[in-house]
C-alpha cells in the first residue's frame, strides 16, 4: 500500500465518493516556442493576466501561468518553454481552447489590431444562435471565441478529439466524477460533441469531447500536455481511476504520492484515447500557490 493511503474501499463507495469529492479544473499545460511572445499575445489580445512565472535552469525549462482571475478560483493555462525548443507538433487530436466574452466582434477586432490571426470571422453558428469566432495564437493553438453576456469563467473549454465518444463519456464520469452538461449531434457536419464538467456549461470550464464520424485514432503530437484537476484525496482518486481503467482502458502514469521538492501530492493517468490528466491534492495546491507569492 502506498504511503499515506487509506485502507481499501469497496468500488461502489469509491465511485459515489468521486461524485462528492471537491474537484475543480485547475489548469491546462502545454508547450510554447517563445514564452515571452505568448505571454504578450495572451495579455494584449485576450486580456489575460500573468499570474506567476518561474525559471528552472537546472531542468532547462521555464513556465508561466495566465488566466482571467486568481488560480485559487479560476481555470488557467500553464505555458511551458523548454530551453532551445522553438516549435512543437500540435497533432490532429487536440482541438482548441475557448474564451467567453460579451462581445465577440469587439474582441476579434482588438486581436486583429494586435496582429493576431483570425481563422473564422465572428458570426452565428450554422443552424444555431451562438456567435463565435476562431483565432490562432503564435504557436498555432486554436482559440474559439464564444459570445456570452456574463460568465464567472472566461477560459471556458478545452476541446479534445476521441475515437469512441460513449466510452470517453463513461470514463470521465467514472474516473473523474464529471457529468455530461451538454451533448450535441451534428450529422450534417458528421460529428458529435459531449461537454463534460462539474457544473453547467456557462458556469465553469468544461472538457469538450468531440467524435468525428468514422475516425477512431488521432496523433497527439508533443505540444499539448495535460489538464490538472484538484481533489481532496489523490490516493482514493487513483483507486477510482484504476476502476475506470480496468473497465474502459487507459493507464496510470504516476502512482499517488508527493512530488520531490514540492511536497504536493499528485497522481496522473491516460484516458482510453491517451489524453493525460493530473490529479492534485487541493490543500497542497493552495500551499504551493501561497509559497510562490
Amino acid at each position: 500500500m502506498a504511503e499515506g493511503s487509506a485502507p481499501a474501499v469497496p468500488s461502489t463507495e469509491l465511485l459515489e465518493w468521486a461524485k462528492k469529492d471537491k474537484r475543480r479544473m485547475l489548469h491546462a499545460v502545454y508547450r510554447v516556442g517563445d514564452l515571452e511572445r505568448t505571454i504578450k499575445f495572451y495579455t494584449e489580445c485576450f486580456g489575460m493576466k500573468l499570474l506567476r512565472q518561474r525559471d528552472i535552469p537546472e531542468e532547462k525549462y521555464s513556465n508561466a501561468f495566465l488566466g482571467f482571475g486568481p488560480e485559487e478560483s479560476h481555470f488557467v493555462v500553464e505555458l511551458t518553454y523548454n530551453y532551445g525548443v522553438d516549435k512543437y507538433d500540435i497533432g490532429t487530436g487536440f482541438g482548441h481552447f475557448a474564451i467567453a466574452t460579451p462581445d465577440v466582434y469587439k474582441l476579434v477586432e482588438e486581436i486583429k489590431a494586435k496582429g493576431g490571426t483570425v481563422t473564422r470571422e465572428p458570426g452565428p453558428v450554422k443552424g444555431g444562435s451562438s456567435v463565435i469566432a476562431f483565432v490562432k495564437d503564435p504557436d498555432g493553438y486554436l482559440f474559439e471565441i464564444i459570445q456570452r453576456e456574463s460568465t464567472p469563467e472566461p477560459l471556458c473549454q478545452v476541446m479534445l478529439r476521441v475515437g469512441d465518444l460513449e466510452r470517453a463519456i463513461k470514463f470521465y464520469e467514472k474516473a473523474l466524477g464529471m457529468q455530461v452538461v451538454k451533448k450535441v449531434d451534428r450529422p450534417e457536419h458528421k460529428y458529435t460533441i459531449a461537454m463534460m464538467g462539474y457544473a453547467p456549461e456557462k458556469e465553469t470550464t468544461v472538457i469538450e469531447l468531440t467524435y468525428n464520424y468514422g475516425v477512431t485514432e488521432y496523433t497527439k503530437g508533443n505540444a499539448y500536455a495535460q489538464i490538472a484537476i484538484g481533489t481532496d484525496d489523490v490516493y482514493k482518486s487513483a483507486e477510482v481511476v484504476n476502476l475506470a481503467i480496468q473497465e474502459l482502458g487507459g493507464k496510470i502514469t504516476r502512482q499517488p504520492g508527493s512530488i520531490p521538492g514540492l511536497n504536493t501530492k499528485i497522481t496522473s493517468f491516460l484516458d482510453p484515447d491517451g489524453w493525460k490528466t493530473v490529479l492534485v491534492d487541493n490543500k497542497d495546491f493552495l500551499k504551493e500557490l501561497e509559497s510562490s507569492k
